[in-house]
């Protein structure tokens, strides 16, 4: 079994493979996750060549069974959870009046739903670890745009505020017991999401998933007596 353990969802690049990365070089065994197989074995094989030890699944989070399947494969190599990251995410941007059913449900899927359901998952394995040290963690991925309704990005907005409460929520249920969770709420970091913008903001002038990275490593040192529910990532000169 490893000494310690972590799952990550939406680790295939952006964010997602940043945070990987750090939590392997903070001694975690990984199971990183991500909708394409082609880009979450090659994040994979990237890990595995800086001497990671890393359990690959390859699903659709809007999924409950890819969900399970996550989790268990999870289970079945690492039998423990320290850390887990719940990152995957989608933005589809369109006005209220032109918004599709399907385009919806996929952002309440993705953004949210599997959240609350990695949570019910894996709760078990985080009181375990957290019966040990008290230090249990969930990070979730949340946004700027979770803080501040964003026009033209409502639904994404609104799955964003639906993070950042959910994660206050289980802070108060879980946080007795050793479990921390908190949400981070950065503005445009330099991923393939915000492609849409870089004509306007410079990817050299945007947050980067390194940022994101040490900060969470930072959350990783903290004393069982300190949590911190969100953070918020905003670029120079910006604000809420």
């Amino acid at each position: 079994m490893a000494e310690r353990a972590a799952i990550v969802t939406g680790a295939s690049s952006g964010i997602g493979l940043a945070l990987a990365r750090m939590l392997g070089e903070e001694g975690h065994a990984l199971t990183i996750a991500s909708r394409r197989p082609e880009k979450i074995e090659a994040a994979a094989e990237q890990l595995r060549g800086e001497g990671r030890e890393v359990e690959v699944v390859a699903g659709n989070m809007a999924e409950e069974d890819a969900i399970k399947a996550v989790v268990d494969a999870h289970r079945a190599r690492f039998g423990r959870l320290d850390v887990l990251v719940n990152n995957a995410g989608v933005g589809i941007g369109a006005p209220i009046a032109e918004t599709q059913t399907k385009r919806l449900d996929i952002q309440l899927d993705v953004n949210l739903r599997s959240y609350v359901l990695f949570y019910r998952e894996c709760v078990d394995m985080l009181r375990a670890a957290a019966g040990e040290h008290r230090n249990a963690l969930v990070v979730n991925t949340a946004s700027i745009a979770g803080k501040s309704g964003q026009g033209w990005l409502s639904i994404y907005s609104a799955t964003k505020f639906g993070v950042v409460g959910f994660t206050q929520a289980m802070n108060r249920e879980l946080g007795a017991e050793g479990i921390k969770s908190c949400a981070l709420c950065p503005g445009f970091v330099d991923t393939a999401m915000t492609d849409f913008v870089k004509g306007s903001v410079s990817p050299q002038d945007m947050i980067q998933p390194s940022d994101i990275a040490e900060v969470v490593r930072a959350l990783l040192r903290l004393s069982p007596a300190c949590v911190v529910p969100e953070v918020v990532f905003q670029r120079p000169g910006e604000g809420l």
